[in-house]
């Protein structure tokens, strides 16, 4: 079956970037991958099952907030604006702001993950058949720019989840003031930025017992095999995720389990038993200080909504 929508591309296919990021990454002292490469078809439908793990607070609190909360954040702002979501996914939590009165003109989601895309657009063109769906195949970090006969309109930007917290306040700042300038002129932002809390609730968010984060994180070398001519050994490795007090962060890793030499990218690169490659952070905030990141960026800080455990908040930029 043809899908109901089909995805604008606006970049050229990951395989030369993924290349070029394992040479730099393994290259260094500290051994790193880029957390964007986390989202191919697998990874996105491993994502999809860790936010429905008990320990996965993220979502859930994030969900109630939104359901508690769309028609105080939205209001009459979609008459006749444009619904951007930067990193959509799967959409899911799209769907809430969706059911709002009026529907924005169109929503756009945009994503780095064809296959999400069109299973997003299939689907929310069948909940919501009168909505124009204007899925874009891009890397909203970059700047993907949007369809011409839109780009011109009001907007409203959503980036839900905990992503900006995947980005050091320095970058966290420059991505917010690209977001700006896309959503100009006049654009809000309805950002999700999760809280900093107790480390019984936070750690075991990201060390779930089914193993489901594990595989996540593993399965960033199996795409190096595949797309980057690598030969790693899973096995070999181990999932890792710590809390960083000093900089507020998750650390997500992955530990070399013995001394061994591995190949990819046309490139060797050697790992000693318990070296690491460092995969995500995922940065944690008070409310001020996420607030204040904003405005150095150069958005004016707004309302703000948290779940009655305060576990999470949605911020409003205007």
């Amino acid at each position: 079956m043809r899908p109901a929508v089909a995805p604008r591309a606006l970049v050229p296919e990951a395989g030369d970037e993924l290349r070029a990021s394992v040479i730099e990454g393994l290259s260094r002292r500290r051994k790193a991958l880029p957390s964007r490469f986390f989202y191919d078809a697998r990874g996105s439908a491993l994502f999809e099952k860790i936010t429905e793990l008990p320990e996965y607070y993220l979502t859930r609190a994030e969900t109630a907030i939104l359901k508690a909360k769309a028609e105080e954040m939205i209001g009459q702002r979609f008459d006749g604006a444009v619904l951007v979501e930067l990193g959509s996914g799967s959409s899911r939590k799209t769907e809430i702001l969706l059911r709002r009165r009026p529907a924005p003109r169109a929503y756009v989601p945009i994503d780095i993950s064809q296959s999400a895309l069109v299973d997003a657009a299939s689907r929310l063109k069948a909940r919501f058949p009168q909505l124009d769906v204007r899925p874009v195949v891009g890397d909203f970090l970059h700047g993907a720019a949007l369809p011409p006969d839109i780009a011109w309109r009001k907007k409203i930007g959503f980036f839900p989840g905990s992503t900006i917290g995947n980005f050091t306040p320095a970058e966290s700042i420059a991505l917010l003031r690209n977001m700006r300038l896309m959503l100009a002129p006049g654009g809000i932002l309805l950002i999700g930025a999760d809280l900093r809390k107790d480390l019984r609730i936070l750690l075991p968010a990201y060390n779930d017992a089914a193993g489901v984060t594990a595989a996540f994180n593993l399965n960033l070398l199996a795409r190096v095999n595949r797309e980057a001519g690598g030969d790693f050994n899973l096995d070999a490795f181990r999932h890792e995720a710590i809390y960083n007090a000093v900089e507020g962060r998750i650390e997500m890793r992955l530990v070399s389990l013995r001394d061994q030499i591995v190949s990819a990218a046309e490139r060797r690169f050697r790992f000693l038993r318990a070296e690491t490659i460092h995969t995500e952070n995922s940065y944690k905030y008070e409310i001020e200080q996420f607030r204040d990141i904003a405005r150095l960026a150069g958005w004016s800080p707004g309302r703000v909504w948290t779940d009655l455990a305060n576990l999470f908040s949605v911020h409003e930029l205007l």
